[in-house]
Formats: C-alpha cells, structure tokens, sequence
C-alpha cells in the first residue's frame, strides 16, 4: 500500500468514528457550557431498566435523550411513549443497529425510515428530530439522508462510558467522575446504554447505580441537564 493511499485511508477511517470529525458531515458532541450536560441513552427501550432510569430523573428533575433501536421501539412501543410522555427526547438510533459505514444510501434510508416510523407510531406524534450512528460509524451518505428524512443532525459525543461491557457499579462511577468538570468552555454529551443491541432486557444496572449516585451530586454541582432539543445543531460542539 503506498504512503498516499495509506494516508487517505487513515483520514477516512478517523472521519468514520472520530465524535468531533465533520469530514461526513456536521455533528453534535459536546454542549455550550461546562455548566449543562446531556445525559444520551442508546439501545433501548429496555424493560429491565428503562422504567428504573425514568424514575431516577423524575426524582431528580433531570431531562435525557433516548436513541432508541427501532426493533426494539415496535417490540415495546408503551415504554417508547412513556419516555416522550415523562418529556424526554427521543432520537433515532436505526432500526436494526446496523454499521452505517458498510451501508449504501439506500440501506441508510431503510434504517433511518424504520425506526422513524416505529418510533412515530408508538408516540403517536412527530419521529425523532436526531439520530446517533450505531458504533458512532457513519459514511459519506449519512449526511444526507439524515436530511432526507427530516432530521436536525447527527448526535455524537464528548464522554464514552464503555458501559455495553458487564462492570461493577463503581467502575462506571469512577469512569463518570470527570463529567462535572467547570474548568472548560464546554460541556459533556454523555453517551450511556440503556439497553442492549443484540437482545431486549440486558442487564444494564450498573447503569442505573452509577446515576443514582452521580445525578444528586451533578445537581448539587449546579449542572443543567439538557436534551439535545436545546443543543444546537448548527455545527459540531456549537451549541
């Protein structure tokens, strides 16, 4: 492989996952304060531990987003309307999480379709305004079919937690310790799992301990908890 095309792969691939990288068009990773943070939420809805994650905010008065797996939004659409209805936002993650960047432009358009039909359906009002690549992957025709559809842009994220992997609550809390951070012109999007992509019902409880420990303390901090509604979508990070 020669050093250009070796070079050109090695862009595409950072344009393929980076959170920050526009190559494929603008994303949203990061919101316009250290002072507000987005707490996002993929793979579900989940039964096993949505419903414990919507209790947990009401109880703090803490607002999220939810990109939801369309499969999954068909399979449990009374939880799907649930979140909506507590005034959460729900997002788009593709209807069979699928990696976009192996994806043609049709297949694309299918995925974003599904899932923004199921999604629409168990609401009973508008599909979801943003949408969140399954692996954060995207591809040269993401862009534009997330315009094609409808949609605002592409949610990605400042904080990863890893926390798909089977861990102790208290790794998960320690992996969250940085979030409330002030000494930054901006703020976190956190992505967490609700869910899990392979199957309904995974065991993401360790989830659910580490907000009950973080969301009190990030109140107390003076945080503002922001769905991605109120971050912009002008460009990546400018909210």
């Amino acid at each position: 492989m020669s050093t250009g095309v070796a070079t050109a792969a090695g862009i595409a691939a950072w344009g393929a996952v980076a959170p920050s990288s526009e190559l494929f068009g603008p994303t949203v990773w990061r919101t316009s304060s250290s002072r507000k943070i987005a707490l996002t939420f993929d793979d579900g809805p989940n039964p096993a531990v949505t419903p414990r994650l919507l209790e947990l905010f009401d109880r703090h008065s803490a607002r999220a987003t939810f990109f939801v797996i369309g499969k999954f939004a068909r399979a449990f659409p009374e939880l799907v309307k649930e979140i909506s209805d507590r005034g959460h936002l729900v997002g788009n993650h593709t209807d069979t999480h699928a990696n976009l960047f192996l994806c043609s432009r049709a297949g694309i358009r299918e995925e974003l379709a599904r899932c923004q039909d199921a999604v629409a359906s168990a609401t009973r009002g508008e599909p979801p305004l943003w949408m969140r690549p399954p692996y954060g992957y995207r591809n040269p025709f993401l862009g534009a079919e997330v315009s094609r559809a409808g949609m605002r842009g592409v949610v990605m994220w400042s904080k990863i937690c890893w926390d798909w992997k089977p861990q102790p609550a208290e790794r998960l809390i320690a992996t969250l310790s940085s979030v409330a951070r002030t000494d930054r012109t901006h703020g976190d999007v956190v992505v967490m799992h609700d869910g899990d992509h392979r199957a309904p019902n995974g065991d993401r409880h360790h989830v659910a301990a580490a907000l009950e420990y973080w969301l009190p303390r990030w109140r107390d901090a003076g945080l503002e908890f922001v769905t991605m509604d109120t971050v912009s979508g002008t460009g990546a990070g400018r909210a």
